[in-house]
């Protein structure tokens, strides 16, 4: 077991009622942080203090591990409070689970982080897209580079799109070395290093407290063992990790979806207008908008309810996955978007939740793996096999 022990990380806390309080909390500062685009601290000390932070830490290392089952409960939940704080946490137990499944940190660095996480909220994520390279799912090698000198690494570059900037305690910067037969991989890099730099570029749609914003490391200097490396070419640039924190980010806009099914019946049931005399919920047309979104909703928690119970049995499929992905943002996008049309003008007022929504959900599409990349990997698992 880790220098850690497992009394000392916080206790995660998965029961109905305390996510349901979580969601609470989140929610009721969603609207703030989407207006100024601050970074929601008290959404992360809420998701910090009921131990979801670090739910994915192994039995090894003094956690607990998390199921597949359990990462939708808990995602879904964050979602339907603040999404933004639901995808900075979903980076944070992704690190955490990608550790559990095959080791890179130095040992004492990562018994290190979590000390810390036992302490107060502490951030990681894998900080990898860059302005001119775009998503590496895509393809190409960083401009971002790892220089070797006489004791460590010396990290320098431009990263953009690091969700969660502004707070992350660790980068996990995608690097290519400066040596004769190059290496590519993640140097880990602290985030009060002097040299690292944020630059508040995002100013998005939606999504807009997860502070993904463009970050610049200077001649950061970390040791030699932050750097797990491959020769160029041996690794993918996307490999997929085929464990339970895969369907955090399917999740979390699923919750989004069912925040504004919410949001709609409570707006159904108040709005009474004089021309008609009683609530609009008693409209047959907004009662089939409702089932519809419904209906839509209901198909995309099955599917994430199915792929949960694959993984959870140990019987992932990559290609699967990713028509997963799809599916779900498809649900959940078209769900928000009919609601947010039957409303009409209130759908679209700043003092109503449901075009924040709205530009909430429809970040779901840039994620990883994006439709066009997932039907061809669908269609080539079935016509290459």
């Amino acid at each position: 077991m880790s220098v850690v022990a497992a009394a000392e990380l916080r206790e995660v806390r998965l029961d109905a009622e305390s996510l349901r309080a979580v969601t609470a909390t989140l929610a009721a500062r969603a609207p703030a942080h989407d207006a100024d685009g601050s970074f929601p601290w008290p959404g992360i000390q809420a998701v910090h203090e009921a131990g979801l932070l670090t739910a994915s830490v192994s039995e090894r290392d003094g956690g607990r591990g998390l199921s597949a089952r359990e990462t939708v409960e808990i995602f879904s939940a964050l979602g339907r409070g603040d999404p933004s704080v639901a995808l900075i946490t979903a980076m944070t137990v992704a690190q955490h689970a990608f550790q559990a499944a095959s080791p890179t940190w130095p040992a004492e660095l990562y018994a290190k982080a979590l000390r810390e996480s036992a302490e107060r909220p502490t951030l990681l994520n894998a900080v990898r897209a860059e302005p001119e390279l775009g998503a590496p799912a895509r393809g190409g090698l960083p401009a971002t580079t790892a220089r070797r000198t006489a004791d460590g690494w010396s990290v320098s570059g431009r990263k953009a799109f690091a969700t969660g900037s502004e707070g992350l305690a660790y980068h996990l910067v995608w690097v290519v070395t400066d040596e004769p037969d190059r290496r590519v991989g993640h140097v880990i890099v602290p985030g009060d290093d002097p040299g690292v730099r944020v630059e508040r570029t995002w100013d998005h749609l939606g999504m807009r407290a997860s502070a993904t914003h463009d970050v610049v490391y200077g001649d950061v200097r970390v040791p030699f063992e932050n750097f797990t490396g491959a020769p160029v070419g041996t690794v993918p640039n996307n490999g997929v990790i085929l464990g339970p924190s895969v369907l955090a980010v399917p999740a979390l806009y699923v919750g989004v979806a069912q925040a504004a099914l919410v949001a709609f019946a409570e707006y159904a049931r108040e709005r009474v207008p004089t021309s008609l005399g009683r609530p609009i919920a008693t409209l047959e047309r907004i009662q089939v908008v409702a089932g519809e979104a419904r209906a839509q909703i209901t198909q995309a928690e099955l599917v994430l309810s199915a792929a949960a119970g694959r993984i959870d049995e140990g019987a992932p499929d990559a290609a699967s996955l990713g028509v997963l992905k799809l599916l779900t943002s498809r649900g959940a996008i078209s769900a928000v978007q009919g609601l947010v049309a039957a409303i009409g003008n209130p759908g679209l007022t700043r003092g109503l939740p449901f075009e924040r929504h709205l530009r909430d959900v429809l970040c779901a599409r840039p994620h990883p793996p994006q439709d066009d990349a997932a039907l061809l990997a669908a269609g080539q698992a079935l016509l290459l096999s």
